[in-house]
């Protein structure tokens, strides 16, 4: 049996959250939810949605919804925002109390979403939010950078794929540290590639790049993702770069030439950013 979460993108409707310059809370947390599901969906997760579209429920409702559901987890995104504009910004993630499972989750989720340059916040315990507090199973509520920060704006825009993957891989991180169910359920699809060259095949004073899959904290994770990926006939490898195990793929001389690499990677199903290193 799946691990089972729901995904909730705050808001929705006649209530559009923050806004700032005509942008609403609303929409960002959806699109964001919607990519989280697809790449939790692609790596075995049974995933249902609060709403996938614009309209209105009550934090209540969606809480009922989750506990009618039996879910393992919920997890709800929203967008921050501050009294002044552009002087706040960073991620921070909200639990019912600083304890247990919901609270390592919410630790894995910042610290994924610090590597793609968000000031990290921390956790903190916000026992009188109805999501947190009604729902049965345990729960956590990403505030995703500040809506009136423009950095925050423009961290959300310009990486919002490896923003997905960073929360995705937050989740996925601590449910491998804590199995309910068998995480290895992953589709294998053998994409048709070759490699350019392999990491033991560097020659000097070259810029290289490579696919980033995932980077976790626990090495047995990133090593659990390398061997799937190897059996996928991709190659790929662990770097451990300060905190973080990032599991990589290929290596290649130019942005360009890893391009059809890391469509192969997308169509079998891995969410994918290209870093250079």
């Amino acid at each position: 049996m799946a691990v089972s979460i729901m995904l909730d993108a705050g808001h929705g409707g006649r209530d559009p959250g923050a806004v700032y310059k005509g942008r609403q809370e609303k929409d960002d947390v959806l699109r964001m939810v919607l990519a989280v599901g697809q790449i939790l969906e692609n790596r075995g997760i049974d995933v249902q949605y609060t709403r996938t579209t614009d309209i209105y429920e009550t934090p209540y409702q969606k809480a009922m919804k989750a506990n009618e559901a039996g879910v393992d987890y919920f997890i709800s995104i929203h967008r921050n925002s501050f009294l002044a504009d552009n002087v706040a910004s960073g991620v921070e993630s909200l639990v019912y109390d600083l304890s247990g499972i919901k609270y390592e989750m919410a630790e894995d989720i910042n610290d994924q979403l610090e590597t793609i340059g968000f000031r990290n916040l921390g956790v903190k315990a916000r026992p009188n939010l109805v999501v947190l507090k009604r729902t049965k199973m345990p729960a956590v509520l990403v505030e995703l950078g500040f809506i009136n920060s423009d950095t925050d704006n423009m961290l959300f825009d310009e990486n919002f794929d490896a923003i997905a993957l960073a929360i995705a891989e937050g989740i996925l991180d601590t449910l491998m540290q804590n199995p309910v169910a068998d995480m290895d359920s992953v589709p294998n699809v053998t994409p048709e590639l070759t490699p350019e060259v392999m990491p033991d095949e560097e020659p000097e004073d070259t810029q290289w790049y490579h696919i980033q899959v995932g980077a976790f904290r626990n090495q047995e994770n990133a090593q659990r993702l390398k061997e799937e990926l190897l059996a996928d006939e991709f190659p790929a490898f662990v770097s451990h770069e300060g905190p973080y195990y990032k599991v990589l793929v290929g290596q290649f001389s130019s942005v360009d030439k890893a391009a059809d690499t890391e469509q192969a990677l997308r169509r079998a199903g891995y969410q994918t950013v290209i870093v250079s290193g």
